[in-house]
């Protein structure tokens, strides 16, 4: 019979019934201390390396409709800390369990849907995850293209031929998960930063006064399109701080709250700001949306346009390893019951058709932003629903081997969450470019008052505050 997995001494938790999990996929299972391989440093960087995104970028460039900045310098820095405060503490309020009993994401749905439920509210997870595999990838195949035009004289140039190199790339290197991810995000993470900034000065060298005249002089607005950004700039995370169990159960234990708060938002405010400020002057320049486009056509130069590209590449893979591949693995694991490195490859070949080049387009990033709105709509309630059942109804006691039992109490479908997240999903779209905050209170307060008055036969009150 299994013992319980090992539990950080101050954890408040239940006796386990001792259920088998030796038949469980090694890698959905709870993942013990002494396993765990992130240190604060790593953990840090991993994120950073995330941070370095052409998605965070392309936000940037979308600031720019028309020659003109949507919000002004201050506007955009004042929205982004706000989106990164939140982020910070999405992270942090989601992140304890996973943390503290090694459990991954697919795992800890059921706690709150049930294992019939956490298929629905997984491929709500999962499907982003897919997309923006995809999408990143196509960035990096812009990147990978130019590399491979200039090396071979121009004979090679195909976007559509890298996409596909550069996907089985990036299969190849997360065959091993979190062991790659700890070393690569880091190399990645300090190289690109550099990079970036490095980038930023050259634009700003030779394009400062339109710069300057486009966005830091811009009239902007405090209004809803402010929010609208605010919300854009914090959906691009809502995936990550939803799935944060995926992240923390590879964290050593004996790291604080208020410093897992800052390993998130140090990393996501800074790289943030580097990357978006970026994304913004170079659209204020060309004109372009698309930021390896834009750079390109700027710098006109094939040895800086190869070492670019190459940095491009890069910050995909490091994107991809850490925000989009391994969530995506687990959640078909948890459809398939295939091994992990099979469910990889199943990955890497839905980002292939899930249509990446449509988000973006020569003159427009609106397609990303209303995606990134669009989903994070139904990514809010679910964030809530699973934040208040283990911190408010269970109060962090939590039985985790019954999370596992086919037969046990979380076998079936809870439909208080269900519901709660419907509610909270169709609230957010009264208001889509405020969906995430409206869609987070309403779901979490749906579901507490659906557990608290409805459903009185549930066995999922059973361990809450509610049992009677």
């Amino acid at each position: 019979m299994m013992t319980s997995p090992v539990i950080q001494p101050n954890q408040e938790s239940q006796p386990t019934q001792g259920y088998d999990i030796t038949g469980v996929e090694e890698s959905l299972r709870p993942n013990d201390p002494e396993k765990r391989i992130m240190s604060p440093l790593s953990f840090g960087l991993a994120f950073t390396g995330d941070g370095v995104s052409l998605g965070n970028m392309a936000i940037g460039t979308g600031l720019v409709v028309a020659g003109t900045a949507t919000m002004n310098f201050l506007q955009t820095m004042v929205s982004l800390l706000i989106a990164t405060t939140i982020i910070g503490a999405a992270f942090l309020m989601n992140d304890g369990f996973g943390y503290r009993n090694g459990v991954p994401y697919v795992i800890h749905l059921r706690m709150a849907f049930g294992m019939k439920g956490a298929i629905l509210s997984s491929i709500l997870r999962g499907v982003p995850a897919i997309v923006w595999y995809g999408f990143q990838s196509w960035i990096g195949a812009t990147g990978l293209s130019e590399i491979i035009r200039i090396a071979t004289g121009g004979k090679i140039n195909s976007i559509p031929i890298s996409f596909v190199i550069l996907v089985i790339i990036q299969i190849v290197l997360s065959l091993k998960g979190f062991h790659t991810i700890k070393w690569l995000n880091s190399l990645i993470a300090i190289v690109l930063m550099s990079s970036f900034v490095y980038a930023a000065v050259v634009v700003l060298k030779d394009h400062s006064a339109v710069i300057h005249s486009t966005w830091v002089e811009a009239k902007g607005t405090w209004g809803l399109p402010f929010w609208s950004f605010t919300m854009a700039f914090l959906g691009n995370y809502a995936a990550l701080f939803l799935s944060a169990s995926d992240y923390s159960r590879e964290l050593k234990v004996g790291v604080s709250a208020p410093k897992r708060f800052f390993m998130y938002f140090t990393p996501v405010t800074v790289t943030y700001f580097t990357v978006m400020s970026l994304g913004v002057m170079l659209a204020a320049a060309t004109g372009l949306a698309n930021p390896v486009q834009a750079f390109a056509k700027i710098v006109n130069n094939d040895y800086i346009t190869f070492i670019v590209s190459v940095f491009v590449v890069l910050g995909a893979v490091a994107v991809n390893l850490i925000a989009n591949i391994v969530p995506a693995a687990y959640i078909i694991q948890l459809f398939t019951k295939v091994k992990y490195k099979v469910s990889v490859v199943i990955a890497g070949l839905l980002a292939m058709v899930s249509f990446p080049w449509k988000l973006i387009q020569p003159g427009s990033s609106d397609g990303l932003r209303i995606f990134i709105l669009t989903y994070s709509a139904f990514l809010a309630p679910i964030t809530a629903i699973l934040v208040v059942d283990y911190i408010l109804l269970r109060k962090k006691k939590v039985d985790i081997h019954e999370l596992y039992n086919p037969n046990g109490q979380f076998s079936g479908l809870n439909m208080a969450a269900v519901i709660a997240m419907v509610i909270g999903a169709a609230s957010a779209f009264t208001v889509v470019d405020l969906g995430w905050p409206i869609g987070l209170v309403v779901g979490g307060i749906s579901y507490y008052l659906l557990n608290k008055y409805g459903f009185k036969q549930s066995v999922f009150k059973k361990g809450t505050i509610f049992e009677k």
